[in-house]
C-alpha cells in the first residue's frame, strides 16, 4: 500500500473519536437548551414557525463554533469535553440574559414573529463566536 495513502487514513480513529464526541456535545446541548427555553421548539417547527427555527437555528451554530474552535485547539478529548460544557452554559446564559432584556421574547417567538427571533439568534451567534474565539489556548 502507498505510503501517502496510510499516511492519509492514518488519522481516521482520532477523526472518529472527535467527531462522535463532537456530535455527542451537540445533541446533549440541543436537548438542554430545549429544556431551559419555555417553548416547545421542536412543537413549533413542526408546526412551521419559522421564528422558532430561526430562534433554535442561532443556538445551534452560536454552539457549534466554539465546539469546532475546540476540537481544532484541543489537546485530548477531555479538553473538548471540557471546553463543550463551557460553550452549553455560556449559549444558555446568552438566552436567559437576552430574555431579560426582552421578557416577552418567548412569546413573540411562539407567535411566529421573525425579527425577534433574528434578534437572538444574532445574539446566539455573537456569544458563540466570542467563544470560539477565545478558545485560543
Amino acid at each position: 500500500m502507498d505510503n501517502s495513502l496510510l499516511a492519509s487514513v492514518s488519522g481516521l480513529p482520532s477523526f472518529i473519536l472527535y467527531i462522535g464526541v463532537a456530535i455527542g456535545l451537540f445533541l446533549a446541548f440541543m436537548k438542554i437548551y430545549a429544556m431551559v427555553t419555555p417553548h416547545d421548539e421542536h412543537a413549533l417547527i413542526r408546526a412551521n414557525n419559522a421564528a422558532a427555527s430561526i430562534s433554535y437555528g442561532g443556538a445551534m451554530i452560536g454552539f457549534v463554533l466554539p465546539i469546532a474552535s475546540a476540537v481544532q485547539n484541543s489537546i485530548s478529548l477531555l479538553d473538548v469535553l471540557i471546553w463543550g460544557v463551557v460553550a452549553g452554559v455560556l449559549q444558555i446564559l446568552c438566552f436567559l440574559v437576552f430574555r431579560l432584556f426582552h421578557r416577552d421574547i418567548v412569546a413573540r417567538i411562539e407567535q411566529g414573529e421573525t425579527a425577534a427571533a433574528m434578534h437572538l439568534a444574532a445574539a446566539s451567534l455573537s456569544v458563540g463566536l466570542l467563544n470560539a474565539a477565545a478558545m485560543t489556548y
